[in-house]
């Protein structure tokens, strides 16, 4: 089951990866910004999911909605990951910045950099066990967008997910971008924050997909 373009090894296919890729960046910042703007979380929370509903729309490529199948993938799907995943990074970098150059640059940057030192300040485990669950729900949305036949169960199966994950405080990977970039912070602990939490996103959204083989070998 290879969810990327055939073309991927070829040097159109990754630059073709790497701009939509880009593009989901340019989406969560998009989501992260309505999220830091509103003072009802409730609100933010439900608006932020618009950025994942944009890229599941239009088929742009973000890690976490992604990585999930790398149980039904060949090794080589990692390549792909990992293009899509820097890819993310710059898209929410450039948002990050575009907005920082803005009237509502100096509010966002304050609340960015709230988040980002209980980030900072947590534990190895907990941002692990944090991005664990959140790419649970990562997967549930993509993956319920992708089968579900039903227009309004589409758009439930993006919005509810995405709420549970910031209202519960979980961590994803591309929004750490996100705030980190808007914070200014690039630290050797937001490095860590990433990678951490990036390992616990790929974890958490293997676990359904892996039940699933698992049930598949065992009806065959």
């Amino acid at each position: 089951m290879g969810f990327y373009i055939s073309s991927e090894k070829t040097k159109f296919g990754r630059m073709l990866n790497f701009v939509k890729s880009l593009y989901s960046g340019l989406c969560i910042g998009l989501g992260g910004t309505a999220y830091l703007s509103c003072d009802n979380k409730i609100l933010g929370a439900f608006l932020f999911g618009l950025g994942l509903f944009t890229i599941l729309n239009f088929g742009f490529n973000l890690f976490t909605g992604k990585v999930g199948y790398f149980v039904n993938n060949k090794p080589g799907y990692w390549g792909f990951l990992g293009i899509v995943w820097l890819g993310n990074f710059a898209g929410t970098f450039l948002f990050a910045r575009m907005m920082s150059a803005t009237r509502y640059g100096a509010a966002l940057q304050a609340k960015a950099n709230a988040l980002c030192l209980v980030k900072d300040g947590d534990s190895i485990g907990s941002l692990l066990v944090l991005g664990i669950f959140c790419g649970m729900l990562m997967f549930i949305a993509a993956d319920g967008f992708k089968t579900i036949e039903n227009q309004l169960g589409k758009i439930i199966t993006v919005f509810l997910p995405v709420m549970v994950f910031i209202l519960s405080g979980f961590e994803h990977c591309i929004a750490d971008m996100f705030y980190f970039s808007l914070a200014g912070d690039f630290s050797p602990a937001m490095l860590q924050s990433l990678v951490v939490v990036s390992i616990g996103n790929s974890i958490g959204g293997g676990l359904i997909p892996l039940m699933q083989k698992m049930k598949e070998k065992k009806a065959a």
